[in-house]
């Protein structure tokens, strides 16, 4: 019997093959106590080691099937497996309390999985995956118990699983595995993004599912639109799909290299998110046109020490040569909150979230933040550069951050280093009282770039992540539209440039909502692209901004989609 479902499209594509069901496995832990710790410890390490020799195969297969940048992710394991903060605690507990290596490997690492499980940042959220990856690789070892053999997989299958690890996804082979659907997960989850990288279709967050499809059952499903359909009732419909998108993806490589403009003269720049300098190549290998936001927080938690001038100044200097004349705009240190360091104590605060992070950081730390500056301003003479300061709430706060940036570059001109006279100093616009003061912010911020994914959770007062308030995303609704028409409003006024960074620049629901609101940039994953230039070259300019000003006077996101969707059918774009 037929059945539908619908989940989170998090990989575009269509596919219809049978199920491949992928079930962990489960490990047998007691709390025994043991007679010698001596012999747990030792079994301890050598599941380490034998983890990080498996790791480092698994690293070289994804390299040469995902390309290096990529497979950092399991260079990012290896150094879980070797994390002397997590080997020592693993060691203490079973020292002092004579449990069972295994029971301890489980304590210690779940303790790890729920710190960062708990974060509110996407992205940080997201790295739970990876202890969890690495716990159940290191357990695997000591009970000697095997993971399941994705390398195994012969014939074309759509996997269905409850979640699927970084390394599982890296042994993916797209010859056989035409598409996977998850329980849970999300577009930023590693899964996601490996999926885009080897443009798997993926469908991730539906939940039970593996309890509503057996192995071998007739599975299609819709990467773009999240549906899924179990022995699905015209196969021939879905196979016309396939035959569609194929045909599709082959179009869209005409959009790589072209500029973006609509069929009415209206130019705007489609930019890439980035947290690496090697990411770089993938975003110019998909046309992006400059980067809107490069996080150089990853510079930070990916150390063991305060990174120093030196160590930033190489990173930053990295990216502005590869882009050349294209604008980077990097963010300076959106630490704190979700996001910690293990080289820094933050002071314990009831609402992190809302407190103690971002600018405000940065602001009350100025040796730290000039450290950072002092790297951007000497990097700034390879390239183009735009600095933007995070979580902006009053003009005071960004006043003070721009006199401060202004001062130490000062500092290095009298120093007798280059610094670039054409730096610009831009802010993100992710509190509501940045986004309806923007006129004023219009006069000090050289350009703004809208942060929806932080925006929507302050405006709607919702965590993003949180399962029961979920319903509370709603990017497309008109309040949240109302506050991007307010900055980007705000901003031309002053002659300003307007960006946006968050997920909403690359939907191409939102994009022509965007589009005719006004928005000059649009920064997206490197896959995203193709798809959002097509879409933005094949629309009029002024049929979007009346597009816009209709959404801007409806009551609900559903009506605000439903009308974007029809207009996008209509011009036969979706």
């Amino acid at each position: 019997m037929s059945m539908q479902l619908k989940g989170i499209g998090a990989s575009n594509g269509v596919a219809i093959n049978k199920s491949y069901l992928l079930v962990q496995p489960k490990f047998d832990i007691t709390d025994a106590i043991v007679d010698n710790p001596t012999v747990e410890i030792k079994r301890f390490h050598k599941a380490l080691e034998d983890s990080a020799t498996q790791l480092t195969k698994i690293k070289a297969i994804a390299t040469n099937k995902l390309g290096a940048d990529k497979a950092e992710v399991f260079e990012a394991h290896i150094q879980i497996v070797n994390d002397p903060e997590i080997i020592q605690e693993v060691e203490r507990t079973i020292n002092e309390t004579k449990v069972n290596a295994a029971f301890a490997i489980r304590f210690v690492f779940d303790k790890y999985f729920e710190m960062f499980k708990n974060m509110t940042d996407t992205y940080f959220k997201e790295r739970a995956a990876d202890v969890k990856d690495v716990k159940r690789r290191v357990l695997s070892n000591i009970l000697n118990v095997a993971l399941p053999n994705i390398v195994g997989i012969n014939e074309e299958v759509i996997i269905i699983a409850h979640d699927l690890t970084p390394s599982e996804t890296a042994l993916l082979d797209k010859k056989y595995v035409k598409g996977f659907i998850t329980e849970i997960g999300g577009r930023t989850s590693h899964a996601a993004i490996m999926a885009r990288t080897m443009e798997i279709p993926a469908i991730l967050g539906l939940e039970d599912i593996l309890n509503k499809v057996k192995n071998d059952q007739v599975v299609a499903l819709n990467g773009l639109t999240g549906e899924v359909e179990i022995e699905p009732k015209n196969p021939e419909e879905w196979k016309k799909l396939i035959t569609l998108f194929e045909k599709e993806k082959q179009e869209l490589k005409k959009y790589i290299n072209v500029p973006s403009i609509t069929v009415d003269g209206h130019k705007v720049h489609l930019g890439a998110n980035i947290g690496k300098p090697s990411d770089v190549d993938a975003i110019i290998a998909h046309g992006a046109e400059g980067i809107g936001l490069y996080r150089s927080e990853f510079l930070y938690m990916d150390n063991d020490h305060w990174p120093t001038e030196d160590e930033q100044y190489d990173g930053y200097k990295a990216v502005l040569e590869k882009m050349t004349d294209k604008l980077v705009v990097i963010r300076t240190l959106d630490i704190g909150g979700d996001k910690k360091l293990s080289y820094f104590q933050f002071p314990h605060e009831d609402n992190p979230f809302l407190g103690y992070r971002a600018i405000r950081f940065c602001l009350d730390n100025k040796e730290i933040f000039k450290t950072q500056l002092r790297a951007l301003g000497r990097a700034s003479v390879f390239g183009k550069l735009g600095i933007m300061f995070p979580m902006i709430a009053t003009i005071d706060e960004f006043k003070e951050a721009k006199s401060f940036a202004e001062s130490t570059f000062a500092e290095l001109r009298k120093e007798g280093k280059k610094v670039s006279d054409d730096i610009q100093l831009g802010m993100m616009t992710e509190i509501p009282s940045s986004a309806v003061l923007a006129k004023q912010f219009g006069k000090y911020a050289d350009f703004f770039s809208i942060g929806t994914n932080d925006l929507n959770q302050y405006t709607f007062a919702c965590d993003r992540m949180s399962q029961k308030v979920a319903y509370l995303y709603q990017p497309n609704n008109p309040s949240l539209l109302s506050l991007v028409k307010f900055t980007i409003d705000g901003g031309h006024l002053n002659k300003r440039w307007i960006g946006m960074c968050g997920e909403m620049a690359g939907d191409i629901l939102s994009i022509p909502i965007l589009l005719g609101l006004g928005l000059d940039e649009f920064s997206m994953s490197a896959t995203s692209i193709p798809k959002a230039r097509m879409i933005v070259n094949n629309l009029s300019f002024k049929e979007c901004q009346l597009l816009a000003n209709k959404t801007l006077e409806l009551d609900t996101m559903a009506e605000v989609t439903n009308l974007v969707s029809n207009f996008l059918k209509q011009k036969k774009l979706i």
